[in-house]
């Protein structure tokens, strides 16, 4: 498992620890699964790309009593799924899944196999 050192997410995540350390176990995962990824950190989200962006994480906009991360991610598909916090369709077929991660548990085989298809679906574009 590589070392984690990546200064900007570093800097994103600034005086929220527990969001930090929620991410640096998210990119490990998505880096293990995915290991051709490229990271990009933006002002506002930090997105997972292949030839396309497929995963993205970000911070609630609104205040959650628990340090939470956000972790998007587009299919050409609606999840049905109880995890799914919000589901848009921002163009006919293409559907941007958002899900809500406050606990190491929740960065599991379900989510992880959302990730792994929204790269492969973002690859073959």
């Amino acid at each position: 498992m590589p070392d984690f050192t990546n200064i900007d997410a570093m800097q994103f995540f600034d005086r929220r620890p527990r969001e930090l350390a929620l991410y640096q176990d998210f990119e490990r995962k998505v880096q293990d699964i995915c290991p051709d990824t490229h990271i990009r950190v933006q002002k506002t989200q930090i997105t997972f790309e292949n030839r396309h962006g497929f995963a993205f994480v970000s911070l609630p906009r609104r205040k959650i009593k628990e340090p939470t991360i956000v972790v998007s991610f587009g299919l050409s598909y609606r999840v049905d799924s109880q995890r799914i916090w919000v589901a848009t369709e921002p163009y006919p077929n293409r559907w941007t899944h958002h899900v809500l991660v406050s606990d190491e548990t929740q960065l599991d085989d379900e989510l992880l196999g959302w990730i792994k298809e929204a790269a492969a679906n973002a690859a073959a574009k």
